[in-house]
């Protein structure tokens, strides 16, 4: 028994299909069967119910696929432990963020990322929250950029920044000349909101549902992009993040007002796991990302 064949069995538990399996593991189907078959042989124990159709595995093959997750997340650690010690800011990173962090962080951070860390190698996953917890959990990312939530006290967590919230509407809404606006004003106003799996979409309806807004149920946005145009078109108005809005607060025949104080806001943080050897490398990744932000985000004062 080694790592690959182990490789091998959570792809064919995942997958549910030797070809696509073999695909993922870039090993031919004979090859992947072969060593799949070996491997019950070893542990005199059956993994799977094979048919022409499906791949059903046995309570005995479920329990070994969790083992092996863990066996396979333990073995990178290790590395990873070698790794931070030597040479904490070389080698390759998984980063995961949201949509609705990623169009307008990684211009920002990018640039700067690389030139205070040019051997570290970056590799970027944009997805939804649930998803990347998933990943981050199991190993596939070593951190996460996204909006911290409730349920996340289990992860460690870096502060990036605090991110204010403005209200987009319509050159042609009645408020568009104001300069500012408080979120109760939001009372009675229904309201567009991001679909669900958005984290985004829950902080924004806890502020409007506390100002006695109203979602807009008759569309519901996969994308800010998409909220943007909707409001464009004089469809509502709608909260959004203020790193996705312009500078000077005026795009396309959509204005953005900030709120009085309160301001709504979210919190960006860097998550990773609490085992993680990497954790020097999130401090200084941290530190240069905060500064590159707040540069930003001060200019919209």
């Amino acid at each position: 028994m080694n790592f690959r064949d182990l490789e091998y069995l959570i792809a064919l538990e995942e997958l549910k299909h030797f070809r696509k399996a073999a695909d993922r593991c870039f090993v031919s189907q004979p090859t992947l069967s072969g060593q799949i078959k070996k491997l019950e042989e070893e542990l005199n124990v059956q993994l799977m119910e094979r048919s022409s159709r499906k791949v059903i595995f046995t309570p005995a093959g479920l329990d070994i696929v969790a083992k092996a997750k863990t066996i396979l997340l333990e073995a990178k650690s290790l590395k990873e432990i070698a790794k931070s010690h030597n040479e904490p800011m070389r080698g390759t990173l998984h980063i995961g963020l949201i949509p609705t962090v990623a169009p307008y962080l990684l211009p920002l951070i990018v640039p700067v990322m690389k030139e205070a860390f040019p051997d570290l190698e970056l590799y970027l996953h944009e997805n939804q929250t649930q998803t990347l917890i998933k990943q981050l959990e199991e190993g596939e990312l070593d951190c996460l950029m996204l909006a911290l939530m409730p349920d996340m006290e289990q992860f460690n967590q870096l502060v990036l920044y605090d991110e204010p919230l403005e209200l987009a509407l319509s050159d042609k809404h009645a408020w568009s000349n104001q300069r500012q606006i408080s979120l109760q004003e939001l009372s009675g106003e229904h309201v567009l909101m991001l679909a669900d799996g958005h984290c985004l979409r829950d902080q924004a309806l806890g502020f409007c549902f506390a100002a006695g807004a109203i979602e807009d149920n008759s569309f519901k946005a996969t994308s800010l992009e998409t909220l943007r145009h909707m409001i464009s078109a004089e469809n509502g108005v709608t909260l959004l993040p203020q790193l996705a809005i312009p500078l000077n607060r005026n795009q396309a025949g959509v204005k953005y007002i900030p709120f009085e104080p309160p301001v709504p806001s979210r919190q960006i943080v860097l998550l990773s796991r609490n085992n993680s050897a990497r954790q020097a490398c999130f401090d200084k990744l941290a530190e240069v990302i905060n500064r590159a932000v707040q540069k930003r985000l001060d200019e919209y004062t």
